[in-house]
């Protein structure tokens, strides 16, 4: 045949067919945890290869191997290219990457939440399409409450957390595609066969035709002895977050320290696994061993055992970190296909003894400068907190979310004042939108730091027209209006200046001493229901002017001991109807000068007992009509005395009644009258008829 591979080292299986593309030369480099790479030189007798039906297709190779087995290398065409033609052939150029590179081509800003770190890489890669990978990982891991891909690739993204967690990957090749295997132990990695033990000749020796190692290259260098991590969990203050992990040399200089904060756990043995990772990847560099050879079989992710080298302690059993290939096939211009290849590997390789980890080499987003969210939460609440006062939030950058109580994590919410059971707390409101800062910079770890309007959550206040007021308006919940609402307000106005207080409901002030109020002008004070005051010890009230008392109904004074009432100067009491005083027992009024007292009709007195009214100089009594005593019978009897120079009887008929005597004396004179006589006594009587 003019064109083909029937007798190749190397065959080419590509979209095109198996008989369109030749190989010419073959670079690869493949390690643990970091995308292969092959570059592919390639001839073709049709010289108008279409590049489109080649990029981002599936392309493999396979290599001859002793024993008429073969060992594949599948990738994904990454780039292809034409160049200058090579005789009779036309040549291009292939790259070769594996699946998980399609990966570098799409980023995206997305939440994790309560999801462990093997399952979000598995959910990235099925919801791009992805389903060649196989979990050979032997650990549990943690759970992590919030996870964010912030303005990365979805290959930094998998790949930084599984940098941190320890994680790392390597590709197991089939004819037809690759396999990602998710690693974490010696346990998910295997010797292919006929590749168990592997030995060693000297190049001087020429065993080429066997699978061999022919140049062995082995440096040891001073790394780091431990590592320590710390950080903080603000729901555990006092608790002491440090760790520590060591790994024990036998050289000089084994045991500096490494310690870092933060560690981004808050548990102490999720911080002992981070800090173990992380001295184990730095110490994958203590020792490397590089040997050069023919094996064909074996490539990164491989154990096998070396033999026959001359150290006998290097016979050992090795993990390929990493591998580098060369493929050189002849250029044939005949047709009978023939010619030679040549073959050779570059292995990089740690002891079996010591645990790989990949050092962290891709960098972690950092969040430069504070962003805006909108507080949300379940559909119906206004409010939506947990017992720190934490929110949850929409970023305006997430696309995935459907804005509600499972759009974020809890987030911290600084606030003007915090202490232990005091300080001061407002918390944000579902639509309120906040400004959310990140701890270290970390889309991992936002905290909330302060709030703004927008075009929605609008001003309390009409602006720039009330520029002056300041202050607080909060709003009723659940189901409050504009009408609804507290307010401490601040006018500043010069001139009209005001403190404004309003309470939708209830107000309740306490003051545990004293308290003073101090009123320049008038003061004026509505109560449009009942008001209650309770003074437990004294009360003084000064009213320097009037007083204007006005009760529209009725009114009750009670004091249980005494009261006492000074007056100046006058006192005008007007009743518009009856007036009922009662006193429990005796009552004296003191009068300094005039007493009236003007009874518009009847007046009644009743004295259950005696009553004695004493006029220390005259008394007049005026009876417009008739007057009428009545003094109740009693074997004491009852007694007028009336002393001065003269008392005047004046009436048109003056009648005394007495059912006994009637006894009238002056001087030495008496007239008696009984029921049965009347007796006159005198020295003289004059009768004048």
């Amino acid at each position: 045949m003019l064109f083909s591979q029937h007798t190749r080292l190397v065959h080419v299986d590509s979209p095109l067919g198996p008989e369109v593309l030749q190989l010419q030369r073959l670079e690869g480099r493949e390690e643990l945890g970091r995308l292969f790479s092959h570059e592919l030189e390639l001839v073709s007798s049709n010289p108008a290869l279409p590049l489109d039906a080649l990029l981002g297709k599936p392309m493999s190779l396979a290599l001859e191997l002793p024993g008429g087995s073969r060992r594949y290398f599948h990738g994904i065409v990454a780039r292809c290219s034409q160049g200058a033609g090579a005789g009779q052939f036309a040549s291009y150029q292939v790259t070769l990457r594996p699946w998980l590179w399609l990966l570098t081509r799409t980023s995206d800003c997305r939440i994790f939440q309560n999801q462990k770190v093997p399952d979000i890489i598995k959910q990235v890669f099925r919801d791009l399409g992805f389903s060649d990978f196989e979990d050979a990982l032997s650990r549990s891991y943690r759970e992590w409450e919030y996870c964010v891909q912030y303005r990365e690739t979805s290959f930094d993204f998998v790949s930084r957390l599984m940098e941190q967690e320890g994680i790392y990957y390597w590709f197991r090749h089939e004819k037809k595609r690759h396999i990602l295997v998710l690693s974490d132990a010696y346990g998910a990695h295997h010797s292919p066969a006929g590749y168990t033990s592997v030995p060693y000749y000297p190049p001087s020796l020429g065993h080429r035709e066997r699978d061999h190692f022919f140049d062995w290259h082995m440096a040891r260098e001073v790394q780091p002895g431990s590592l320590s991590l710390n950080d903080y969990d603000f729901q555990r203050p006092g608790t002491r977050l440090e760790v520590r992990s060591n790994v024990g040399r036998a050289h000089a200089a084994a045991d500096y320290p490494l310690y870092d904060y933060p560690g981004e756990y808050v548990q102490s043995q999720d911080g002992e696994h981070y800090a173990r990772t992380r001295i184990e990847a730095i110490q994958t560099q203590y020792e490397r061993v590089r040997l050069r050879g023919c094996a064909r079989g074996i490539g990164a992710g491989h154990l096998f055992h070396l033999s026959n080298y001359p150290r006998l302690d290097q016979n050992r059993e090795y993990l390929v970190v990493g591998a580098e290939y060369r493929v050189v096939q002849e250029l044939y211009e005949t047709g009978n296909g023939g010619g030679g290849a040549q073959f050779e590997s570059e292995l990089d390789c740690i002891d079996a003894g010591q645990a790989f980890r990949p050092l962290p080499s891709t960098p972690v987003p950092v969040v430069r400068g504070p962003q805006t969210a909108v507080v949300v939460g379940p559909k119906g609440e206004e409010i939506w907190t947990d017992q720190y006062g934490r929110v949850k939030v929409h970023f305006h950058w997430d696309r995935h979310d459907q804005s509600n109580e499972n759009s974020s994590c809890w987030m911290r919410v600084s606030q003007a004042w915090a202490g232990k059971n005091w300080g001061s707390i407002q918390i944000p409101r579902i639509g309120q939108e906040v400004i959310v800062s990140f701890l270290e910079g970390d889309p991992d770890r936002p905290i909330i730091t302060g709030r703004v309007y927008n075009a929605e959550q609008t001003v309390p206040y009409e602006l720039p027209a009330n520029a002056t007021q300041s202050g607080t308006k909060s709003r009723s919940s659940k189901g409050g209006t504009p009408a609804n609402f507290n307010e401490i307000r601040m006018e500043d106005k010069k001139g009209a200046e005001q403190l404004f207080i309003h309470a939708e409901r209830n107000q309740d002030i306490e003051v545990e001493n004293d308290e003073s109020h101090w009123v320049g002008h008038d003061r004026t004070k509505t109560i449009d229901h009942d008001e209650t005051v309770h003074v437990k010890h004294d009360r003084t009230e000064t009213v320097d002017n009037n007083e204007t008392i006005t009760v529209h109904a009725n009114r009750s004074k009670t004091v249980d001991r005494n009261e006492t009432v000074r007056i100046g100067m006058n006192k005008t009491e007007t009743i518009l109807m009856a007036s009922l005083q009662n006193v429990g027992m005796g009552r004296m009024e003191n009068v300094g000068l005039g007493y009236s007292l003007n009874v518009g009709m009847m007046m009644n007195t009743v004295v259950g007992l005696n009553q004695s009214t004493q006029v220390m100089k005259k008394k007049t009594l005026s009876v417009g009509d008739s007057y009428e005593v009545s003094v109740g019978g009693s074997d004491d009897g009852s007694k007028i005395t009336l002393d001065g120079q003269s008392i005047t009887l004046g009436s048109q008929r003056i009648e005394l009644t007495a059912d006994r005597e009637i006894l009238l004396r002056c001087g030495q004179s008496t007239i008696r009258l009984t029921p049965g006589e009347i007796e006159i006594l005198s020295p003289n009587v004059d009768i004048n008829c």
